[in-house]
């Protein structure tokens, strides 16, 4: 019996990959609109012809950076989340708040801005919707290697808000994967991007998409 290569299915094996699809709403009502999200409830046509309301929060979405140095440690910073009420142990993300911005210019952006550090190899490390249920936030998270410090002279912006005194730090990549299995890292973004930095780390990243992988 001769193997599959990988990303090929066997025969008779279902194809897991999420697709497009886009139930009749007979209705959608905007409850609040804020600096970020929007809070809406759609009447959705169920397949069985029952209607249904569905409440969601609509986001510009977001990217995030998983930088890794010479030494295969990944840098962190520590942010405070009223929503959760606790100090989180993230990766430097933000907002696609720019308007036409390419994703990864918004990541390299957000990695000075939040973590005073640029890189100079960048590739696609994985997408993600941060919770369906609840939002269309979609998320793209990068890696970011051959990375360096920005000279402070050369940053230009003022640290606001949670991002002040925000601590940066450097922990080896298999901690970090150790520390989110345990349970002590919380964050979505830094969970997922943790984890598959570690799996892509297998082939030496050979296998990942470039930094201006279309979104599927």
């Amino acid at each position: 019996m001769s193997a599959t290569e990988p990303g090929e299915r066997a025969a008779g094996e279902p194809e897991v990959r999420d697709a497009p699809e886009d139930w009749k709403v007979v209705s959608s009502a905007e409850h609040f609109r804020g600096r970020v999200i929007t809070a809406v409830t759609d009447a959705v046509v169920m397949p069985d012809g029952e209607v249904v309301n569905r409440d969601y929060a609509v986001h510009p979405g977001s990217v995030a950076v998983v930088a890794l140095d010479d030494q295969n440690r990944v840098l962190m910073i520590r942010q405070y989340r009223h929503p959760v009420r606790r100090l989180l142990w993230e990766l430097p993300a933000g907002l696609r708040d720019v308007e036409g911005e390419p994703l990864h210019v918004g990541a390299a952006r957000e990695l000075a801005e939040e973590a005073s550090y640029r890189a100079a190899t960048w590739h696609t490390l994985v997408d993600a919707f941060t919770s369906p249920g609840m939002t269309d936030e979609r998320t793209r998270i990068f890696l970011a290697r051959d990375v360096s410090p920005i000279p402070e002279a050369e940053l230009g912006f003022v640290h606001r808000h949670e991002e002040v005194d925000m601590p940066v730090v450097w922990i080896p990549l298999s901690d970090a994967v150790r520390r989110a299995m345990e349970g002590m890292i919380h964050n979505s973004q830094a969970v997922a991007g943790i984890l598959a930095a570690y799996a892509a780390s297998a082939d030496g990243f050979a296998s990942l998409r470039p930094a201006d992988a279309p979104e599927a």
